[in-house]
């Protein structure tokens, strides 16, 4: 027994150091260009997917895309033994007595769940937007391609699903198609509310909003840059945690800047060659994104999406004025960009999935003492723990510490007062849960 655990620790000790593991580079290259782009044109063909436009057609419309979605996650299911649940979910929204909401009409989500073998009600979701719009987001009879916006997160949904199917991972995946999102984030909305009924934990939210446009309307180009967004602190947080923030900090530490973070973990580590940057802000200035809905539920939510955009080619219809091609057309969108981001997806969707739950009730003291202590309640999958340590002023956790399969530790000669810290629970393989803030303070 003793030497059992002795190779266990001297496992987790290499692994937590390394940071490396075959199989999230094998994910990386399983991640095809090709296949993303002939998606990509499937979903532009069908001329528009305006939420209000056809159900009917097999050719056109809202109602063809989501069938066909559905069909591609029911083909990646047959392909891994039936293992992914596929299904529709759809809520009716009513008009709204303006021309957003024109008319009744059912929100229709598609989702592919993949169960985890050890914890199968914790939940890591990423989502691309399945509707489309030109100039006018209620004009469901001309075309709108949405070749970027959002048949490229649709697709990269879509392979990342090809791709992490043929895996078995501890925690649940959700590869989610959501509709509604141009008039007000309807399919977020709905979900989120969903998952909410049926007592699902989510872990985090991927929320997939262009990602395959590399040339932005300033002229800058560039194929490795690219955005992540995350609110700073959750919008249900209590008036007692909003009072301890203001004396302990923790400004910009809600769990979607910690999910961000991670992301910009992961993808260094394995993707040096890409510039995860990370914004620090819900989304783009006065706009909205499908991770929103769910963050309003209290769960961690971000945005992924290209660096540089061309607003040319977002919420225009097709025409060319004073010799400017304007529309949201397949020849704008560049596929192998689109690939990488899918692959900044799945790699971070298999090392979440991979994880132990993250450590409870963390705790911090030290005051007056050249030492931060912390403490925390252990999580069953967990052999061990990962303090994170980091100057106040600094957007990434930059120090850290595996200290073992304990509950708490004494970090000694770290001024408490000049950094901030977290925790991460390791599991057996190496792979580590997303950090937790101290949410309450010990003396």
């Amino acid at each position: 027994m003793k030497l059992f655990s002795l190779l266990a620790f001297l496992l987790v000790f290499a692994t937590s150091f390394s940071q490396t593991d075959q199989k999230i580079y094998d994910i990386i290259n399983s991640v095809s260009a090709e296949r993303i782009e002939a998606d990509i044109t499937k979903l532009a063909n069908f001329g528009t997917r305006n939420t209000f436009s056809d159900t009917i057609s097999n050719t056109r419309g809202i109602g063809a895309a989501r069938r066909w979605i559905k069909s591609e996650f029911e083909k990646v299911s047959k392909d891994c033994d039936n293992c992914l649940n596929v299904f529709f979910q759809k809520d009716l929204v009513k008009a709204d007595g303006n021309d957003r909401i024109p008319q009744d009409t059912w929100i229709v989500n598609v989702a592919a769940i993949q169960k985890g073998t050890k914890y199968p009600n914790r939940y890591i979701i990423m989502s691309g937007d399945i509707d489309s719009r030109n100039s006018d987001g209620s004009d469901f009879t001309k075309d709108a391609p949405g070749a970027n916006d959002n048949a490229s997160g649709m697709a990269g949904t879509i392979e990342a699903a090809r791709v992490l199917s043929k895996y078995k991972f501890e925690n649940s995946i959700i590869y989610l198609g959501l509709s509604g999102e141009e008039q007000g984030l309807f399919g977020g909305k709905g979900f989120a509310e969903y998952a909410k009924n049926k007592g699902w934990e989510i872990i985090g939210v991927f929320n997939n909003d262009m990602i395959g446009n590399i040339k932005g309307v300033d002229g800058v180009i560039s194929n490795r840059d690219f955005r992540i967004f995350s609110e700073p602190v959750p919008p249900i947080e209590t008036e007692k945690e909003r009072q301890m923030r203001r004396f302990y900090g923790g400004e910009v530490d809600g769990i979607s800047r910690q999910l961000a973070r991670y992301v910009f973990k992961t993808t260094q580590t394995y993707m040096p060659e890409m510039n995860p940057m990370m914004v620090y802000r819900l989304d783009r200035f006065g706009r909205g994104g499908h991770h929103r809905p769910f963050n309003d539920l209290g769960w961690a939510g971000i945005r992924i999406m290209e660096a540089h955009e061309d607003y040319n080619h977002q919420h225009q219809d097709l025409r060319t004025e004073n010799g400017i091609d304007y529309g949201d057309k397949l020849e704008f969108v560049n596929f192998d960009y689109a690939a990488k981001l899918t692959a900044v997806n799945a790699i971070n969707l298999a090392s979440i999935a991979s994880a132990p739950p993250e450590p409870k009730n963390v705790s911090i003291g030290g005051v007056v003492e050249a030492s931060a202590k912390l403490k925390w309640d252990k999580v069953e999958g967990a052999i061990g723990y990962k303090i994170y340590w980091r100057d106040t002023t600094s957007p990434t956790w930059d120090h850290s510490r595996y200290v073992g399969d304990v509950s708490e530790f004494t970090l000694k000669g770290i001024v408490i007062d000049n950094s901030f810290f977290g925790v991460a629970s390791v599991g057996k393989d190496g792979f580590e849960s997303v950090v937790v803030f101290p949410n309450s303070v010990f003396r």
